[in-house]
């Protein structure tokens, strides 16, 4: 129960992370919107302070043209040289067009029409008086221009215009100051948004880590939990599976058992039938001698008739329990087996056999093991060479059986294919190992290691099985 709520804790994470980087992508695009609105109020303070700076400079323009327009005049009042009044007049015309350019700067500020007014005044006031001067000059009054150039008009008319250029100027230092506090608060403003947001972030990253962390915990011990539980199942799969192997022994010894006792009463109850019955059929033959011979026909049918029987009571006892591997040992039981089972299917039998020291139910295990390989070769097959090979390695037997017939694929092995299974367990139960090897069209190849006497394995050891 506790594992069902672990996993479900651990699958609900998702969302909470997914909202957190929902979260983290919004903060990420406050903290642009804060700085792209700080920079677009920065761009606007600071092209208000350059409009500013260019107003600043169109009225300090106009009085140094107009001190260049009356410094002209005078040049050509003293000397009547011409020359000075093209300076004059480019002077006259700047001041003209610096009026002009004031004039659309202050278009939409109604504070500083009446100023400009007084400007504009002062100035065309002051360009008339230089014209009115040099026009006295050129038609010869020289009086007249003299009295109106001492009565000081001009420079009470240039105090004028100075002063309505000031007024204009403290203007725009009043915009300078303010533009300036505006680019200030913006840029503070900027930065107070940034280093806040920049504190939401690292404490989202932060809240992300922590959550990570708790994340990778809880999954680490989820897999702890899934591991134990593993290693339990494990261990319960080890238990029943040592439960079975030793079912599977005790089957395959009660069996053995049931094979002896069936071989022995066999042996011993149908052969003394059987001989006793021919030691009969001797009796009447030699009794019968001067009978007819259908008689004697019927007794030598009769005799052949039960030495079959004998012959087919010996091959019944020699399947049940094979007494070559008792009396001769398990290399000659498998020469025998190997040279009879070529005789019956006149397949090419190579044999290449040692005398390892074997339990005598690891013998026994090996027998059936060569016993069952070549039965299933002469079913299915369809082989035309056998090889049996048996030999000491790793401290115990080396037993391949392998033929050249058309395989299978052991992947897709019909389970109706009880043998290799049989195989397998009876080859588990006694601590070895077996390992089968086909292609289709290839062959077949089984091989199965068994221990030594004296050196036995508990059945989770035969991992090659």
């Amino acid at each position: 129960m506790q594992r069902t709520e672990d996993t479900r804790s651990v699958e609900a994470r998702p969302w909470r992370r997914s909202l957190v980087l929902a979260l983290a992508a919004g903060g990420v695009a406050l903290l642009v919107a804060v700085s792209e609105v700080g920079h677009w109020r920065s761009t606007t303070a600071l092209a208000q302070l350059q409009s500013t700076e260019s107003a600043r400079g169109q009225v300090e323009r106009l009085l140094r043209r107009m001190i260049d327009a009356e410094t002209g005049q005078r040049g050509y009042l003293l000397t009547a040289n011409r020359d000075y009044l093209d300076p004059y007049q480019r002077a006259a015309d700047d001041v003209r067009n610096a009026l002009a350019a004031l004039h659309t700067y202050y278009a939409a500020e109604p504070a500083a029409q009446p100023v400009l007014a007084e400007l504009e005044t002062m100035a065309l006031r002051k360009l008339s008086e230089l014209e009115t001067t040099m026009a006295l000059f050129d038609q010869g009054k020289e009086d007249v221009w003299r009295n109106l150039l001492m009565t000081g008009i001009g420079k009470e008319q240039m105090e004028a215009l100075r002063s309505a250029a000031d007024g204009l100027l403290a203007l725009e230092r009043t915009k300078v100051d303010s533009g300036r506090a505006a680019l200030l608060r913006t840029l503070q403003g900027s930065r107070v948004g940034v280093a806040l947001l920049a504190l939401g972030l690292l404490a989202g990253l932060a809240l992300y880590l922590r959550q990570a962390a708790a994340l990778a915990a809880q999954r680490a011990a989820l897999q702890r939990a899934v591991q134990a539980e593993r290693d339990q199942l494990e261990v319960q799969v080890g238990v029943r599976t040592a439960e079975l192997t030793e079912l599977a022994r005790h089957l395959q010894t009660a069996r053995e058992d049931e094979r002896q006792h069936l071989a022995r009463e066999l042996h011993d109850e149908l052969g003394a039938l059987l001989t006793a019955a021919k030691l009969d059929a001797a009796r009447l033959k030699s009794r019968l001698e001067d009978t007819g011979p259908e008689a004697l026909d019927r007794l030598a049918h009769l005799g052949r008739t039960l030495d079959a029987g004998i012959a087919l009571k010996r091959r019944i006892i020699e399947d049940l329990r094979p007494s070559s591997l008792e009396h001769l040992g398990l290399a000659s039981a498998l020469q025998t087996l190997a040279q009879e089972f070529g005789a019956q299917t006149g397949l090419a039998v190579q044999v290449s056999l040692q005398a390892p020291a074997l339990a005598p139910e690891v013998q026994l295990t090996a027998y059936r093991l060569v016993q069952e390989a070549l039965t299933n070769i002469a079913k299915h097959a369809q082989a035309s060479a056998v090889s049996v090979t048996l030999q000491e390695a790793d401290g115990g037997a080396r037993l391949v059986v392998q033929d050249n017939g058309r395989g299978f694929d052991p992947a897709t092995a019909p389970r109706s294919a009880h043998g290799l299974v049989g195989m397998r367990y009876r080859v588990l139960s006694d601590g070895g190992r077996l390992t089968v090897e086909s292609v289709a069209g290839g062959g077949t190849r089984i091989e199965a290691w068994l221990p030594s006497a004296g050196r036995r394995f508990s059945p989770g050891d035969g991992a090659g099985a």
